[in-house]
């Protein structure tokens, strides 16, 4: 869109909202700001209660909440309620307003039928934000049929302490690769036109799962940066803050994050949202008349997900508590998003029509492939790939089951966690790792199978105070654990393991044992099983163990002694082909770290990019990954001075596949400053490629970094200093392959705010 196009498309929707707001009554505009459960209206027989929603929402009601989750329902059903709601309030409300009906994107739309694409912490790995973007482009497709039009995904906090119960939601600890896939998937949910594609909401503002209490410095140039390019790049309009505290004040009525930060630094004009139930946690005040009051003055717009404070702002204002002028700014950034996604139009066409089919080839295709791409082999003594006549042993309590592949705010978590509700495998089709080894399994090798032990034994969830209220039914039946259909016998496992020419664990945790509210009190394997994987190791056969969670765990005292080690994260709907396919050398591993491994228990920040020589608490670093070949780096060249004024910074290599397998490499760009007084990283990513090549091929490889990308923030400005720096190209932050100087010259170079976040292919 040009800018004249997009003044203009602005401009006609600031005065169709001003002229929509001054017809309005006030309990009209009220209700704009109020959310609520679609379930709530409609009765046993699947029919609209009309008299509840004339008693409920007569003036109409701003939101709908996670209306696709709550409910175990085929996708035609869904959207016939969504259709026979919004058209009751166009019908039957004074303005006749229709809602904003949102849910879940994190690995796909969250309802029954819909792809589940890797989790995010795995998707990161993939270093393919072409790929990402392609996934969040058929996620607002599915969306759009059943009338969603506001995602609240992604979550791009920046995440750094190794057992942060929701890292498996994060893009891992770098900042830049964060805002990287961050703007990816805006970019492809949104599909450049909010009419056409479906609003992303970045979350959560700022710095949950650490970062928010950092130096101004880090704070602003790393924990902020994937929110400031999805939203000056990506064109988002919607962020939601998180549960925590910043600077003392809960994020929800924190003003100095959602003005000052947000919309005077940032300019961010679009709509702001509370996380679930967080106004009624803030613990200043003592009333949800107060809490409201506290939450709109700082800036926040709409109280999810059933405005249980915000339905008092009206009370609020009447005791001088919130302002004409905050009130009407909240409403009309409601209505204003309404506007930008056409639910205001004359005419406006809230659903598909016709038979919605969900989980196509093509979804199926692209969740394959990104599963495929995000599986780290973390280490390889020659064992895999598995080929020829071998005996194969799989056994592990991640071995035959969907829980393997399924992380945190997919639907099935979302059913089984918060609901009670147990879905099937089969909307869509979960492919458990050993379906998936059945499936490939190559010609003269065998296959055996049993559970061998548990996920746990005991009690390890700890139920966390605070996070969405809805959380702490957990806290009456803790003892919870998610079942599972076959008997762990481990004399049974040890057995066949006797008998194998090799053997394939599959461990980890599950959608209980990692998650949103959700702690455990160690990042080793859960339960007994380091014990029995040291079992299957006593046994002299090679052990090649594959691991599932959300989480990096820690597994130095088995891991020298297994033949190899795969990362899996939680890889989705295909996960179970993938796995299978990089055990047999179908594709050769390409996945990265996205988070530094630990090698010990770590329960504070860290990150790759603090200290430039080696942290012996870390097994693998960040960017590590192997590959069934070998790649050769070379020649590098690159611009040896330019001005800080001067756009950018030119540079190329080669890349050679060395070894007799087609496989895809991902070549790092960091860059480090020469001297400690230049006000940078000791090391920081700052671009990548992922390269595809055959046995013996060579790719030239050429980047442009920006100048700013050299640059560093203090007192609200982008500075961009003279000094020199080193480039360095590699296969991970501690296997750099080569490098070179560059230096910048000339006058110090001041702007606001970054224009230019990212690395460019030439």
């Amino acid at each position: 869109m040009t800018t004249l196009l997009a003044s203009a498309c602005t401009q006609s929707i600031e005065k169709q909202v001003d002229e929509l707001y001054g017809r309005m009554t006030r309990e009209e505009r009220a209700a704009q700001l109020c959310a609520t459960y679609l379930s709530n209206y409609f009765d046993e027989n699947g029919q609209l209660d009309t008299a509840k929603c004339r008693a409920d929402i007569a003036f109409g009601i701003g939101h709908f909440s996670q209306y696709a989750s709550q409910l175990s329902m085929e996708p035609d059903m869904i959207r016939d309620r969504v259709a026979a709601m919004q058209e009751w309030l166009v019908n039957n409300t004074p303005s006749g307003i229709p809602a904003l009906f949102h849910e879940e994107a994190l690995t796909g739309l969250c309802t029954r039928g819909t792809t589940v694409y890797p989790q995010q912490i795995g998707l990161a790995g993939s270093f393919d934000p072409q790929l990402a973007e392609l996934k969040t482009v058929q996620t607002g497709q599915a969306a759009r049929k059943i009338g969603c039009y506001l995602c609240l995904s992604p979550m791009v906090d920046v995440v750094r302490n190794p057992s942060f119960n929701r890292l498996e939601e994060s893009y891992g600890e770098d900042g830049y690769l964060s805002a990287v896939f961050g703007t990816a998937f805006v970019k492809g949910l949104q599909q450049g036109d909010l009419r056409k594609g479906v609003g992303a909401c970045g979350k959560h503002f700022l710095g949950y799962g650490g970062g928010g209490d950092a130096d101004e410095k880090e704070l602003m140039e790393e924990i902020l940066f994937p929110h400031e390019a999805m939203i000056r790049l990506g064109g988002s309009k919607v962020v939601m803050t998180g549960y925590h505290a910043v600077h003392g004040t809960k994020c929800v009525a924190n003003a100095e994050l959602q003005e000052d930060i947000l919309r005077s630094y940032l300019g961010f004009d679009g709509m702001m949202v509370s996380d679930y139930g967080s106004i009624d946690q803030i613990p200043e005040t003592g009333s949800d008349v107060e809490r409201c009051a506290a939450a709109i003055n700082a800036g926040n717009d709409v109280d999810f997900p059933s405005g249980t404070c915000y339905s008092h702002v009206l009370e609020a204002m009447e005791q001088g508590l919130v302002s004409e002028e905050t009130f009407e700014r909240a409403v009309k950034n409601v209505l204003t998003y309404k506007a930008r996604v056409g639910l205001l139009d004359r005419n406006a066409t809230f659903c598909d029509a016709g038979h919605i089919e969900f989980d196509t080839p093509a979804e199926r295709e692209t969740a394959y492939k990104l599963a495929a791409e995000s599986i780290v082999m973390l280490k390889n003594d020659g064992t895999l790939p598995l080929s020829g006549e071998r005996k194969i042993f799989l056994t592990g309590p991640n071995a035959n089951t969907m829980w393997a592949m399924l992380g945190d705010y997919t639907y099935h978590s979302m059913r089984y966690f918060w609901q009670r509700q147990t879905e099937d495998d089969m909307h869509p089709k979960i492919v458990s790792v050993k379906e998936g080894m059945e499936n490939r399994l190559p010609e003269g090798c065998s296959l055996s199978y049993t559970r061998g032990c548990n996920w746990t034994e005991l009690l390890e969830t700890v139920i966390e105070d605070g996070g969405d209220e809805r959380a702490q039914y957990m806290r009456s039946i803790q003892g919870r654990m998610v079942p599972h259909p076959e008997k762990a016998d481990a004399s049974e496992a040890i057995r066949l393991a006797g008998e194998s020419d090799v053997i394939v664990a599959a461990m980890g945790e599950n959608v209980l044992l990692c998650g949103e509210n959700r702690d455990r009190t160690s990042l080793k394997l859960p339960g007994s099983q380091e014990a029995f994987v040291e079992s299957l190791i006593a046994t002299g056969k090679p052990v090649v163990l594959v691991l599932f969670g959300g989480r990096a765990q820690v597994i130095s005292k088995i891991a020298d002694r297994c033949a190899a080690v795969l990362q899996a994260w939680y890889p989705g709907e295909e996960g179970g082909n993938a796995v299978a396919d990089l055990l047999y050398g179908n594709v050769s591993p390409s996945g990265r770290l996205t988070v530094s491994y630990p090698a010990v228990e770590i329960h504070e920040p860290i990150c790759y990019n603090s200290l430039a020589e080696d942290d012996e608490r870390i097994a693998w670093p960040f960017g590590h990954g192997l590959s069934y070949t070998s790649f050769e780096y070379s020649d590098l060249e690159i611009d040896s001075e330019v001005s800080t004024s001067a756009p950018e910074v030119r540079l190329s290599f080669t890349v050679k596949n060395t070894g007799s397998m087609a496989a895809d490499e991902v070549a790092q760009i960091y860059l480090s400053p020469v001297s400690e007084d230049q006000n940078t990283r000791p090391i920081q990513l700052q671009g990548f490629q992922r390269v595809s090549l055959e046995p013996g091929e060579s790719k030239r490889i050429a980047i442009a970094l920006s100048t700013e990308q050299f640059g560093y923030y203090t007192n609200r400005e982008w500075n961009i200093a003279p000094g020199r720096f080193t480039v360095k190209v590699g296969a991970s932050s501690k296997d750099i392959r080569l490098s070179a100087e560059t230096a910048l010259s000339g006058e110090t170079v001041t702007k606001p705010l970054r224009n230019t976040y990212f690395s460019k292919s030439l």
